[in-house]
């Protein structure tokens, strides 16, 4: 873990008046999508309160050996490069077909201009990509986990 991870953890329990000897919150590190330019994009966009959900493909989280995740969880979202951004805790997680997902949801994803079409054609090329890792193709009916959550910490506007 980076030192910028560390020391935001700190900062965080501090402002909740707790500190890594007497809390019992954990946290996972990561950053958005596959690539530099995106992660930090989307990085920005949690920190501004643009972007308040993320979606994963199902099928990756057996793959990987990851639960799924659950409500009120806590997340450091980092940029490309590991450096601590923000902290968001989970507040809903649904699981939906990808020809279900729903305008609100890719309105509150905030990515793009933040349409379905965008979503979808967005997502399919990014599902297209990283689920052939291990030999599956995107489906319109693939299971889709839909993470709704709110910056507990580190936000910029």
């Amino acid at each position: 873990m980076s030192n910028s991870v560390n020391a935001m953890w700190e900062a965080y329990l501090q402002s909740i008046g707790e500190n890594s000897a007497t809390t019992n919150k954990t946290f996972t590190a990561w950053h958005f999508c596959d690539n530099a330019k995106d992660a930090d994009e989307l990085a920005e966009f949690v920190k501004q309160g643009r972007k308040c959900a993320t979606a994963s493909s199902f099928w990756s989280y057996g793959y990987e050996g990851q639960a799924i995740p659950k409500t009120r969880s806590l997340n450091m979202i980092t940029n490309w490069d590991g450096q601590a951004q923000c902290i968001i805790q989970t507040t809903r997680v649904d699981i939906v077909l990808f020809e279900e997902i729903t305008e609100e949801f890719a309105w509150i994803e905030g990515e793009g201009d933040r349409s379905l079409d965008y979503w979808k054609k967005g997502h399919w090329r990014f599902f297209s990509r990283t689920l052939q890792v291990f030999g599956r193709e995107p489906d319109t009916r693939m299971p889709v986990v839909c993470e709704r959550f709110e910056v507990v910490f580190g936000r910029t506007v």
